[in-house]
Protein backbone atom coordinates (compact mmCIF):
# COMPACT_ATOMS: atom_id res chain seq x y z
CA UNK A 1 0.00 0.00 0.00
CA UNK A 2 1.35 3.38 -0.92
CA UNK A 3 2.29 5.73 1.86
CA UNK A 4 -0.33 8.37 1.26
CA UNK A 5 -2.40 10.13 3.83
CA UNK A 6 -5.71 11.84 3.36
CA UNK A 7 -5.66 15.61 3.26
CA UNK A 8 -6.13 17.34 6.58
CA UNK A 9 -5.86 14.09 8.47
CA UNK A 10 -5.23 15.92 11.73
CA UNK A 11 -8.19 18.20 11.13
CA UNK A 12 -10.43 15.24 10.49
CA UNK A 13 -9.31 13.50 13.65
CA UNK A 14 -9.60 16.56 15.84
CA UNK A 15 -12.86 17.79 14.39
CA UNK A 16 -14.24 14.29 14.16
CA UNK A 17 -15.95 15.78 17.07
CA UNK A 18 -14.51 17.56 20.00
CA UNK A 19 -17.25 15.90 22.06
CA UNK A 20 -16.30 12.33 21.16
CA UNK A 21 -14.72 11.69 24.58
CA UNK A 22 -17.87 12.94 26.27
CA UNK A 23 -19.84 10.69 23.93
CA UNK A 24 -17.70 7.75 25.07
CA UNK A 25 -18.97 8.27 28.64
CA UNK A 26 -22.59 7.78 27.56
CA UNK A 27 -21.78 4.90 25.19
CA UNK A 28 -19.87 3.16 28.01
CA UNK A 29 -22.75 3.80 30.43
CA UNK A 30 -25.22 2.17 28.03
CA UNK A 31 -22.90 -0.80 27.52
CA UNK A 32 -22.54 -1.17 31.28
CA UNK A 33 -26.34 -1.25 31.65
CA UNK A 34 -26.71 -4.03 29.05
CA UNK A 35 -23.88 -6.13 30.51
CA UNK A 36 -25.08 -5.64 34.08
CA UNK A 37 -28.55 -6.78 33.12
CA UNK A 38 -27.20 -10.12 31.93
CA UNK A 39 -26.12 -11.09 35.47
CA UNK A 40 -28.04 -8.83 37.85
CA UNK A 41 -31.34 -10.60 37.09
CA UNK A 42 -29.83 -14.01 37.88
CA UNK A 43 -29.21 -12.96 41.48
CA UNK A 44 -32.80 -11.71 41.83
CA UNK A 45 -34.40 -14.72 40.11
CA UNK A 46 -35.17 -16.83 43.24
CA UNK A 47 -37.00 -13.92 44.92
CA UNK A 48 -38.87 -12.96 41.74
CA UNK A 49 -39.90 -16.56 41.18
CA UNK A 50 -41.46 -16.77 44.66
CA UNK A 51 -43.29 -13.43 44.42
CA UNK A 52 -44.73 -14.05 40.96
CA UNK A 53 -45.52 -17.74 41.46
CA UNK A 54 -43.36 -18.90 38.55
CA UNK A 55 -42.92 -22.68 38.46
CA UNK A 56 -39.50 -24.34 38.47
CA UNK A 57 -40.15 -25.53 34.93
CA UNK A 58 -40.87 -22.02 33.66
CA UNK A 59 -38.32 -19.97 35.58
CA UNK A 60 -35.70 -20.50 32.84
CA UNK A 61 -37.80 -18.26 30.59
CA UNK A 62 -36.75 -15.21 32.61
CA UNK A 63 -33.29 -15.78 31.13
CA UNK A 64 -34.26 -17.58 27.90
CA UNK A 65 -36.78 -14.98 26.67
CA UNK A 66 -34.07 -12.31 26.82
CA UNK A 67 -31.40 -14.51 25.26
CA UNK A 68 -33.59 -15.56 22.33
CA UNK A 69 -34.67 -12.03 21.43
CA UNK A 70 -31.22 -10.55 21.95
CA UNK A 71 -29.25 -13.28 20.15
CA UNK A 72 -31.75 -13.71 17.33
CA UNK A 73 -32.12 -10.02 16.44
CA UNK A 74 -28.54 -8.78 16.78
CA UNK A 75 -27.72 -8.86 13.07
CA UNK A 76 -31.01 -7.16 12.26
CA UNK A 77 -30.29 -4.54 14.94
CA UNK A 78 -26.84 -3.88 13.52
CA UNK A 79 -28.25 -3.45 10.02
CA UNK A 80 -30.93 -1.05 11.30
CA UNK A 81 -28.20 1.02 12.94
CA UNK A 82 -26.42 1.27 9.59
CA UNK A 83 -29.69 2.20 7.85
CA UNK A 84 -31.28 4.63 10.35
CA UNK A 85 -28.10 6.11 11.72
CA UNK A 86 -26.27 4.80 14.76
CA UNK A 87 -27.19 7.70 17.04
CA UNK A 88 -30.90 7.28 16.34
CA UNK A 89 -30.68 3.51 16.85
CA UNK A 90 -28.71 4.03 20.05
CA UNK A 91 -31.22 6.46 21.59
CA UNK A 92 -34.19 4.34 20.44
CA UNK A 93 -32.61 1.23 21.95
CA UNK A 94 -31.99 2.99 25.26
CA UNK A 95 -35.55 4.33 25.43
CA UNK A 96 -37.08 0.95 24.66
CA UNK A 97 -34.78 -0.84 27.10
CA UNK A 98 -35.83 1.57 29.88
CA UNK A 99 -39.54 1.04 29.18
CA UNK A 100 -39.09 -2.75 29.08
CA UNK A 101 -37.19 -2.60 32.39
CA UNK A 102 -40.01 -0.60 33.97
CA UNK A 103 -42.45 -3.25 32.75
CA UNK A 104 -40.30 -6.01 34.27
CA UNK A 105 -40.01 -4.23 37.61
CA UNK A 106 -43.79 -3.77 37.73
CA UNK A 107 -44.55 -7.36 36.67
CA UNK A 108 -47.48 -9.01 38.44
CA UNK A 109 -47.27 -12.40 36.74
CA UNK A 110 -44.81 -14.73 35.13
CA UNK A 111 -46.15 -13.99 31.65
CA UNK A 112 -45.68 -10.25 32.17
CA UNK A 113 -42.12 -10.87 33.34
CA UNK A 114 -41.31 -13.07 30.33
CA UNK A 115 -42.73 -10.45 27.95
CA UNK A 116 -40.68 -7.69 29.59
CA UNK A 117 -37.50 -9.74 29.31
CA UNK A 118 -38.18 -10.45 25.62
CA UNK A 119 -38.68 -6.70 25.01
CA UNK A 120 -35.40 -5.98 26.80
CA UNK A 121 -33.75 -8.41 24.41
CA UNK A 122 -35.32 -6.75 21.35
CA UNK A 123 -34.12 -3.26 22.29
CA UNK A 124 -30.79 -4.60 23.56
CA UNK A 125 -30.22 -6.09 20.10
CA UNK A 126 -30.64 -2.59 18.64
CA UNK A 127 -28.62 -0.84 21.34
CA UNK A 128 -25.53 -3.06 21.64
CA UNK A 129 -24.31 -3.00 17.99
CA UNK A 130 -25.17 0.71 17.71
CA UNK A 131 -22.94 1.46 20.72
CA UNK A 132 -19.95 -0.46 19.37
CA UNK A 133 -20.31 0.86 15.83
CA UNK A 134 -20.48 4.45 17.15
CA UNK A 135 -17.06 3.89 18.68
CA UNK A 136 -15.84 2.40 15.41
CA UNK A 137 -16.83 5.45 13.35
CA UNK A 138 -15.99 8.14 15.94
CA UNK A 139 -12.52 6.99 17.00
CA UNK A 140 -10.26 6.44 13.99
CA UNK A 141 -6.89 7.66 15.26
CA UNK A 142 -4.89 4.62 16.42
CA UNK A 143 -3.95 5.89 19.88
CA UNK A 144 -7.37 7.38 20.60
CA UNK A 145 -9.01 4.19 19.37
CA UNK A 146 -6.85 2.14 21.73
CA UNK A 147 -7.92 4.22 24.74
CA UNK A 148 -11.60 4.22 23.76
CA UNK A 149 -11.76 0.49 23.15
CA UNK A 150 -9.75 -0.14 26.31
CA UNK A 151 -12.50 1.49 28.34
CA UNK A 152 -15.23 -0.25 26.34
CA UNK A 153 -13.53 -3.65 26.58
CA UNK A 154 -13.08 -3.34 30.35
CA UNK A 155 -16.78 -2.59 30.78
CA UNK A 156 -17.84 -5.36 28.41
CA UNK A 157 -15.66 -7.88 30.24
CA UNK A 158 -16.02 -6.78 33.86
CA UNK A 159 -19.57 -5.41 33.91
CA UNK A 160 -21.08 -8.86 34.32
CA UNK A 161 -19.17 -9.47 37.52
CA UNK A 162 -20.21 -6.06 38.87
CA UNK A 163 -23.79 -7.18 38.19
CA UNK A 164 -23.40 -9.90 40.80
CA UNK A 165 -22.53 -7.29 43.44
CA UNK A 166 -25.26 -4.84 42.49
CA UNK A 167 -27.81 -7.63 42.18
CA UNK A 168 -26.92 -8.93 45.64
CA UNK A 169 -27.15 -5.48 47.24
CA UNK A 170 -30.47 -4.59 45.60
CA UNK A 171 -32.06 -7.98 46.30
CA UNK A 172 -30.85 -8.20 49.89
CA UNK A 173 -31.50 -4.63 51.02
CA UNK A 174 -34.31 -3.38 48.74
CA UNK A 175 -36.37 -5.68 46.52
CA UNK A 176 -35.80 -7.84 43.44
CA UNK A 177 -37.83 -5.32 41.40
CA UNK A 178 -35.00 -2.81 41.76
CA UNK A 179 -32.77 -5.04 39.63
CA UNK A 180 -35.05 -3.89 36.77
CA UNK A 181 -35.75 -0.33 37.93
CA UNK A 182 -32.02 0.39 38.26
CA UNK A 183 -31.76 0.31 34.46
CA UNK A 184 -34.06 3.32 34.08
CA UNK A 185 -31.71 6.06 35.40
CA UNK A 186 -28.82 4.46 33.46
CA UNK A 187 -30.88 4.61 30.25
CA UNK A 188 -32.22 8.13 30.79
CA UNK A 189 -28.78 9.63 31.47
CA UNK A 190 -27.19 7.75 28.54
CA UNK A 191 -30.01 8.66 26.12
CA UNK A 192 -30.04 12.36 27.03
CA UNK A 193 -26.27 12.53 26.90
CA UNK A 194 -26.16 10.77 23.54
CA UNK A 195 -28.88 13.01 22.09
CA UNK A 196 -27.08 16.22 22.97
CA UNK A 197 -23.43 15.13 22.66
CA UNK A 198 -23.04 12.50 19.93
CA UNK A 199 -22.43 13.79 16.42
CA UNK A 200 -22.32 10.85 14.04
CA UNK A 201 -19.97 11.40 11.07
CA UNK A 202 -21.71 12.20 7.79
CA UNK A 203 -21.86 9.81 4.87
CA UNK A 204 -21.45 6.57 6.81
CA UNK A 205 -24.99 5.17 6.54
CA UNK A 206 -25.95 2.21 4.41
CA UNK A 207 -29.18 3.24 2.68
CA UNK A 208 -29.52 0.03 0.64
CA UNK A 209 -32.92 -1.73 0.77
CA UNK A 210 -33.40 -4.03 3.74
CA UNK A 211 -32.65 -7.69 3.02
CA UNK A 212 -35.94 -9.19 4.32
CA UNK A 213 -35.09 -12.86 3.48
CA UNK A 214 -31.77 -12.42 5.27
CA UNK A 215 -33.51 -10.92 8.31
CA UNK A 216 -35.97 -13.82 8.53
CA UNK A 217 -33.41 -16.58 7.96
CA UNK A 218 -30.78 -15.16 10.33
CA UNK A 219 -33.30 -14.44 13.10
CA UNK A 220 -34.94 -17.87 12.95
CA UNK A 221 -31.56 -19.59 12.59
CA UNK A 222 -29.99 -17.84 15.57
CA UNK A 223 -33.12 -18.25 17.73
CA UNK A 224 -33.14 -21.98 16.94
CA UNK A 225 -29.45 -22.27 17.79
CA UNK A 226 -29.67 -20.39 21.10
CA UNK A 227 -32.88 -22.17 22.12
CA UNK A 228 -31.36 -25.52 21.15
CA UNK A 229 -28.52 -25.05 23.62
CA UNK A 230 -30.95 -23.83 26.27
CA UNK A 231 -33.10 -26.95 25.77
CA UNK A 232 -30.03 -29.18 25.80
CA UNK A 233 -29.16 -27.88 29.25
CA UNK A 234 -32.58 -28.73 30.70
CA UNK A 235 -33.81 -31.68 28.60
CA UNK A 236 -30.59 -33.32 27.41
CA UNK A 237 -28.70 -33.43 24.12
CA UNK A 238 -30.57 -36.47 22.79
CA UNK A 239 -34.05 -34.97 23.30
CA UNK A 240 -35.91 -35.11 19.97
CA UNK A 241 -37.00 -31.46 20.07
CA UNK A 242 -33.48 -30.34 20.99
CA UNK A 243 -32.01 -32.24 18.03
CA UNK A 244 -34.67 -30.83 15.70
CA UNK A 245 -33.76 -27.29 16.82
CA UNK A 246 -30.10 -27.86 15.95
CA UNK A 247 -31.02 -29.34 12.57
CA UNK A 248 -33.37 -26.44 11.83
CA UNK A 249 -30.67 -23.96 12.87
CA UNK A 250 -28.09 -25.56 10.55
CA UNK A 251 -30.51 -25.53 7.59
CA UNK A 252 -31.65 -21.94 8.22
CA UNK A 253 -28.14 -20.55 8.69
CA UNK A 254 -26.87 -22.39 5.60
CA UNK A 255 -29.77 -20.92 3.61
CA UNK A 256 -28.86 -17.51 5.09
CA UNK A 257 -25.26 -17.79 3.84
CA UNK A 258 -26.43 -18.84 0.36
CA UNK A 259 -28.90 -15.93 0.29
CA UNK A 260 -26.28 -13.40 1.41
CA UNK A 261 -23.96 -14.51 -1.37
CA UNK A 262 -26.63 -13.80 -4.01
CA UNK A 263 -28.60 -10.71 -3.01
CA UNK A 264 -27.43 -7.23 -4.03
CA UNK A 265 -27.76 -5.65 -0.56
CA UNK A 266 -27.16 -8.46 1.98
CA UNK A 267 -27.97 -8.14 5.68
CA UNK A 268 -24.50 -9.54 6.45
CA UNK A 269 -22.08 -8.91 3.58
CA UNK A 270 -19.87 -11.99 3.52
CA UNK A 271 -16.82 -9.73 3.15
CA UNK A 272 -17.30 -8.84 6.83
CA UNK A 273 -16.81 -12.41 8.09
CA UNK A 274 -14.54 -13.85 5.40
CA UNK A 275 -11.77 -11.40 6.24
CA UNK A 276 -9.33 -13.66 8.10
CA UNK A 277 -8.75 -11.17 10.91
CA UNK A 278 -12.39 -10.47 11.66
CA UNK A 279 -13.32 -14.13 11.20
CA UNK A 280 -10.58 -15.14 13.64
CA UNK A 281 -11.76 -12.50 16.13
CA UNK A 282 -15.41 -13.61 16.01
CA UNK A 283 -14.50 -17.28 16.40
CA UNK A 284 -11.95 -16.82 19.19
CA UNK A 285 -14.24 -14.48 21.16
CA UNK A 286 -17.12 -16.93 20.94
CA UNK A 287 -14.95 -19.81 22.16
CA UNK A 288 -13.45 -17.74 25.00
CA UNK A 289 -16.94 -16.70 26.13
CA UNK A 290 -17.91 -20.37 26.31
CA UNK A 291 -15.29 -20.73 29.02
CA UNK A 292 -16.16 -17.47 30.78
CA UNK A 293 -19.93 -17.84 31.10
CA UNK A 294 -19.85 -21.40 32.38
CA UNK A 295 -17.21 -20.48 34.96
CA UNK A 296 -19.26 -17.50 36.23
CA UNK A 297 -22.14 -19.86 36.89
CA UNK A 298 -20.04 -22.54 38.61
CA UNK A 299 -18.23 -20.08 40.85
CA UNK A 300 -21.50 -18.49 41.90
CA UNK A 301 -22.92 -21.84 42.99
CA UNK A 302 -19.64 -22.95 44.56
CA UNK A 303 -19.36 -19.83 46.69
CA UNK A 304 -23.01 -19.77 47.76
CA UNK A 305 -23.86 -23.46 48.06
CA UNK A 306 -20.53 -24.99 49.07
CA UNK A 307 -18.84 -22.11 50.91
CA UNK A 308 -22.04 -20.50 52.25
CA UNK A 309 -21.39 -16.99 50.91
CA UNK A 310 -24.28 -14.48 50.83
CA UNK A 311 -25.24 -12.89 47.48
CA UNK A 312 -23.31 -9.74 48.41
CA UNK A 313 -20.25 -11.70 49.51
CA UNK A 314 -20.41 -13.67 46.26
CA UNK A 315 -20.52 -10.48 44.25
CA UNK A 316 -17.57 -9.01 46.14
CA UNK A 317 -15.66 -12.25 45.60
CA UNK A 318 -15.72 -11.51 41.85
CA UNK A 319 -14.07 -8.10 42.31
CA UNK A 320 -10.48 -9.34 41.76
CA UNK A 321 -11.53 -10.46 38.30
CA UNK A 322 -13.04 -7.04 37.60
CA UNK A 323 -9.83 -5.37 38.76
CA UNK A 324 -7.78 -7.72 36.58
CA UNK A 325 -9.94 -6.92 33.56
CA UNK A 326 -9.61 -3.18 34.14
CA UNK A 327 -5.83 -3.44 34.38
CA UNK A 328 -5.53 -5.78 31.40
CA UNK A 329 -7.81 -3.69 29.20
CA UNK A 330 -7.02 -0.08 30.12
CA UNK A 331 -3.33 -0.45 31.03
CA UNK A 332 -1.73 -3.41 29.25
CA UNK A 333 -3.99 -3.53 26.19
CA UNK A 334 -4.26 0.22 25.65
CA UNK A 335 -0.54 0.86 26.10
CA UNK A 336 0.62 -1.98 23.87
CA UNK A 337 -2.06 -2.10 21.16
CA UNK A 338 -0.35 0.56 19.04
CA UNK A 339 3.06 -1.08 19.53
CA UNK A 340 2.29 -4.77 18.96
CA UNK A 341 0.16 -6.76 16.49
CA UNK A 342 -3.21 -7.76 17.96
CA UNK A 343 -2.33 -11.47 18.08
CA UNK A 344 0.66 -10.68 20.33
CA UNK A 345 -1.80 -9.38 22.91
CA UNK A 346 -4.78 -11.67 22.34
CA UNK A 347 -3.02 -15.04 22.26
CA UNK A 348 -0.94 -14.45 25.44
CA UNK A 349 -4.05 -12.94 27.05
CA UNK A 350 -6.05 -16.11 26.44
CA UNK A 351 -3.13 -18.22 27.72
CA UNK A 352 -2.89 -16.18 30.95
CA UNK A 353 -6.67 -16.59 31.39
CA UNK A 354 -6.25 -20.34 30.84
CA UNK A 355 -3.60 -20.47 33.60
CA UNK A 356 -6.06 -18.72 35.92
CA UNK A 357 -8.74 -21.22 34.96
CA UNK A 358 -6.24 -24.04 35.52
CA UNK A 359 -5.82 -22.96 39.15
CA UNK A 360 -9.57 -23.44 39.63
CA UNK A 361 -9.38 -27.08 38.61
CA UNK A 362 -7.87 -27.67 42.08
CA UNK A 363 -11.06 -26.56 43.86
CA UNK A 364 -12.17 -28.69 46.78
CA UNK A 365 -14.80 -28.22 49.48
CA UNK A 366 -12.22 -26.83 51.87
CA UNK A 367 -10.30 -24.70 49.35
CA UNK A 368 -9.29 -21.28 50.62
CA UNK A 369 -10.62 -18.27 48.74
CA UNK A 370 -7.38 -16.33 49.29
CA UNK A 371 -5.01 -19.05 48.10
CA UNK A 372 -7.00 -20.60 45.25
CA UNK A 373 -9.87 -18.47 43.94
CA UNK A 374 -8.34 -15.00 44.39
CA UNK A 375 -5.19 -15.58 42.26
CA UNK A 376 -7.24 -17.53 39.72
CA UNK A 377 -9.67 -14.64 39.30
CA UNK A 378 -6.88 -12.08 39.02
CA UNK A 379 -5.19 -14.04 36.23
CA UNK A 380 -8.48 -14.76 34.49
CA UNK A 381 -9.44 -11.08 34.53
CA UNK A 382 -5.99 -9.90 33.52
CA UNK A 383 -5.83 -12.29 30.58
CA UNK A 384 -9.34 -11.68 29.31
CA UNK A 385 -9.01 -7.89 29.67
CA UNK A 386 -5.77 -7.92 27.68
CA UNK A 387 -7.34 -10.07 24.95
CA UNK A 388 -10.76 -8.41 24.77
CA UNK A 389 -9.61 -4.87 24.11
CA UNK A 390 -7.69 -5.42 20.87
CA UNK A 391 -10.36 -7.92 19.80
CA UNK A 392 -13.12 -5.31 20.11
CA UNK A 393 -11.06 -2.80 18.16
CA UNK A 394 -9.81 -5.11 15.41
CA UNK A 395 -13.30 -6.54 14.82
CA UNK A 396 -14.41 -3.15 13.46
CA UNK A 397 -11.09 -1.71 12.22
CA UNK A 398 -10.88 -1.21 8.45
CA UNK A 399 -14.51 -2.20 7.90
CA UNK A 400 -16.40 -0.08 5.38
CA UNK A 401 -18.53 2.61 7.08
CA UNK A 402 -21.75 1.15 5.69
CA UNK A 403 -20.90 -2.20 7.37
CA UNK A 404 -19.88 -0.86 10.79
CA UNK A 405 -23.18 -1.73 12.46
CA UNK A 406 -23.40 -5.28 11.20
CA UNK A 407 -19.69 -5.90 11.93
CA UNK A 408 -20.31 -4.71 15.49
CA UNK A 409 -23.39 -6.93 15.69
CA UNK A 410 -21.23 -9.94 14.80
CA UNK A 411 -19.05 -9.24 17.86
CA UNK A 412 -22.13 -9.32 20.06
CA UNK A 413 -23.55 -12.34 18.24
CA UNK A 414 -20.38 -14.38 18.79
CA UNK A 415 -20.49 -13.48 22.49
CA UNK A 416 -24.22 -14.23 22.85
CA UNK A 417 -24.03 -17.58 21.07
CA UNK A 418 -20.83 -18.41 22.95
CA UNK A 419 -22.58 -17.65 26.23
CA UNK A 420 -25.54 -19.90 25.38
CA UNK A 421 -23.21 -22.71 24.31
CA UNK A 422 -21.00 -22.28 27.36
CA UNK A 423 -23.84 -22.37 29.87
CA UNK A 424 -25.44 -25.46 28.30
CA UNK A 425 -22.29 -27.39 27.41
CA UNK A 426 -20.35 -26.83 30.63
CA UNK A 427 -23.46 -27.49 32.74
CA UNK A 428 -23.95 -30.79 30.93
CA UNK A 429 -20.33 -31.80 31.54
CA UNK A 430 -20.56 -30.79 35.21
CA UNK A 431 -23.87 -32.60 35.76
CA UNK A 432 -22.58 -35.80 34.14
CA UNK A 433 -19.37 -35.76 36.21
CA UNK A 434 -21.33 -35.06 39.41
CA UNK A 435 -23.77 -37.91 38.77
CA UNK A 436 -20.92 -40.35 38.10
CA UNK A 437 -19.01 -39.30 41.22
CA UNK A 438 -22.04 -39.63 43.50
CA UNK A 439 -22.95 -43.03 42.02
CA UNK A 440 -19.42 -44.29 42.74
CA UNK A 441 -19.14 -42.94 46.30
CA UNK A 442 -22.63 -42.83 47.80
CA UNK A 443 -22.68 -46.54 48.62
CA UNK A 444 -19.94 -46.20 51.21
CA UNK A 445 -21.64 -43.22 52.88
CA UNK A 446 -23.61 -44.57 55.80
CA UNK A 447 -25.01 -41.58 57.69
CA UNK A 448 -27.05 -38.74 56.27
CA UNK A 449 -24.24 -36.25 56.94
CA UNK A 450 -21.80 -38.44 55.02
CA UNK A 451 -24.23 -38.65 52.10
CA UNK A 452 -24.56 -34.85 52.08
CA UNK A 453 -20.76 -34.60 52.09
CA UNK A 454 -20.55 -36.95 49.10
CA UNK A 455 -23.13 -34.84 47.25
CA UNK A 456 -21.12 -31.66 47.88
CA UNK A 457 -17.92 -33.41 46.81
CA UNK A 458 -19.70 -34.61 43.69
CA UNK A 459 -20.86 -31.07 42.93
CA UNK A 460 -17.33 -29.69 43.24
CA UNK A 461 -15.96 -32.60 41.18
CA UNK A 462 -18.46 -31.72 38.44
CA UNK A 463 -17.38 -28.07 38.50
CA UNK A 464 -13.70 -28.94 38.17
CA UNK A 465 -14.40 -31.36 35.31
CA UNK A 466 -16.18 -28.59 33.42
CA UNK A 467 -13.44 -26.08 34.26
CA UNK A 468 -10.86 -28.41 32.68
CA UNK A 469 -12.93 -28.17 29.50
CA UNK A 470 -12.94 -24.36 29.85
CA UNK A 471 -9.13 -24.40 30.05
CA UNK A 472 -9.08 -26.23 26.73
CA UNK A 473 -11.46 -23.69 25.19
CA UNK A 474 -9.21 -20.76 26.16
CA UNK A 475 -6.14 -22.50 24.75
CA UNK A 476 -8.07 -23.22 21.54
CA UNK A 477 -8.98 -19.51 21.32
CA UNK A 478 -5.27 -18.67 21.62
CA UNK A 479 -4.43 -21.09 18.78
CA UNK A 480 -7.16 -19.64 16.52
CA UNK A 481 -5.84 -16.12 17.09
CA UNK A 482 -2.28 -17.22 16.33
CA UNK A 483 -3.34 -18.91 13.08
CA UNK A 484 -5.90 -16.47 11.68
CA UNK A 485 -5.20 -12.99 13.04
CA UNK A 486 -2.26 -11.53 11.10
CA UNK A 487 -2.99 -7.78 11.15
CA UNK A 488 -0.08 -5.54 11.98
CA UNK A 489 -0.22 -3.05 14.81
CA UNK A 490 -2.53 -0.05 14.23
CA UNK A 491 -0.50 2.94 13.15
CA UNK A 492 2.35 0.79 11.87
CA UNK A 493 1.47 1.84 8.35
CA UNK A 494 0.10 5.05 7.01
CA UNK A 495 -3.58 4.63 6.34
CA UNK A 496 -5.77 5.66 3.48
CA UNK A 497 -8.91 7.52 4.37
CA UNK A 498 -11.93 9.27 3.07
CA UNK A 499 -13.40 8.82 -0.41
CA UNK A 500 -12.45 5.70 -2.24
CA UNK A 501 -12.88 3.48 0.77
CA UNK A 502 -15.08 1.26 -1.26
CA UNK A 503 -18.46 2.32 0.10
CA UNK A 504 -19.86 3.63 -3.11
CA UNK A 505 -20.61 6.88 -1.29
CA UNK A 506 -18.75 10.12 -0.77
CA UNK A 507 -17.72 9.24 2.75
CA UNK A 508 -16.22 12.03 4.82
CA UNK A 509 -15.26 9.61 7.58
CA UNK A 510 -11.62 8.50 7.74
CA UNK A 511 -11.56 4.72 8.02
CA UNK A 512 -8.20 3.10 8.67
CA UNK A 513 -7.26 0.19 6.47
CA UNK A 514 -4.24 -1.70 7.76
CA UNK A 515 -1.71 -2.73 5.16
CA UNK A 516 -0.72 -6.36 5.50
Amino acid sequence: MSETAAPARGAADKSGDANRWKALVFIALAQLMVVLDATIVNIALPSAQTDLGISDGNRQWVVTAYALAFGGLLLFGGRLADLWGRKRAFVTGLTGFALASALGGAATSGAMMFGARALQGVFGALLAPAALSLLAVMFTDAKERAKAFGIYGAIAGGGGAVGFILGGVLTEYLDWRWTFFVNIPFAIVAALGAYFVIREPEGSRNRSPLDIPGVVLSTLGLVSLVYGFTRAESDGWSDAFTVSLFVASAVLLLAFVVTEARVKAPLLPLRVVTDRNRGGIYLSLGIAIIAMFGTFLFLTYYLQVVKGFTPIQTGLAFMPMVVGMMVGSTQIGTRLMTRLPARMLMAPGFVVAAVGMLLMTGLEIGSSYASTILPAMLLLGLGMGTAFMPAMSLATLGVEPRDAGVASAMVNTSQQVGGAIGTALLNTIAASATTGYIADHIVGAGSKSQQQLVQLQGMVHGYTAAIWFAVGMLLLAAVIVSVFVNAGRPGAHVVTTGPGSGTGQDDELPIPVIAH
